[in-house]
């Protein structure tokens, strides 16, 4: 099966409590890469940005999807530890980071870590496809919370994994054989923390352009911060 993607778009912007914007993506087709800083004043930003530099560097040809997505992290990884090392203004910064590398054989290979999230919208269902590296996600693998409690939970922010905090980093990939029609959304939390699941898969739902679509899901999440 070959596989052609028909319309991408990205999209990021600041939101209502924050003066900066830590988040960071790039799209350089079949590559995709979203990427959530951490850190005092700009490190965060500084953080993300590595990570997508890196990725704008990566060798996608005549490697295997899943080699060239774990080699950039940690190439990312190794840039964003030097950085911190040696910067003062950058030191303890870090960023998570969620990418995707399609293939011509129809498959999708992902590489995680952290708390942003892919997700895939099938035949009328979104499924989440990474695991959040996070205090409450553990928790919830674990049964000891329920999603509906992990939303609210004190320490929901509170990360298990991320690029900059060690010399090595433990990579989550994955691999899905694409079908006609899907749809995959590479976010931060500051979508999927705001939004529902469900107002999510309605808006990938409805047939917009990819533009279309990423705008109404920023529109959404920044409604839902000036809510609460």
């Amino acid at each position: 099966m070959s596989l052609r993607i028909v319309d991408s778009a990205g999209l990021t912007q600041t939101g209502n409590v924050r003066r900066s914007n830590e988040d960071s993506y790039l799209m350089r087709s079949p590559l995709f890469v979203v990427a959530d800083g951490m850190g005092g004043a700009q490190a965060g930003e500084i953080a993300s940005r590595m990570t997508a530099q890196a990725f704008a560097e990566a060798d996608l040809i005549g490697h295997p999807p899943a080699d060239v997505l774990r080699e950039t992290i940690r190439v990312a990884n190794a840039r964003i530890l030097e950085r911190s090392r040696t910067d003062p203004d950058a030191a303890g910064m870090g960023t998570t980071v969620t990418a995707a590398l399609a293939s011509d054989d129809g498959s999708i290979t992902f590489a995680h870590v952290g708390d942003s999230r892919a997700y895939l919208y099938r035949e009328g269902s979104l499924q989440r496809l990474s695991d959040d590296h996070s205090l409450v996600g553990e928790l919830v693998r674990k049964g000891e919370l329920s999603e509906v409690e992990a939303e609210h939970h004190p320490q929901r922010s509170v990360i298990t994994r991320a690029l900059g905090t060690d010399d090595a980093v433990e990579i989550d990939t994955f691999t899905v054989q694409a079908q006609d029609g899907d749809v995959v959304l590479l976010c931060s939390d500051g979508l999927n923390t705001m939004v529902a699941e469900q107002t999510i898969a309605e808006l990938l739902s409805s047939g917009d352009t990819a533009a279309a679509i990423a705008r109404k899901l920023v529109r959404a999440a920044l409604q839902a911060g000036c809510a609460r």
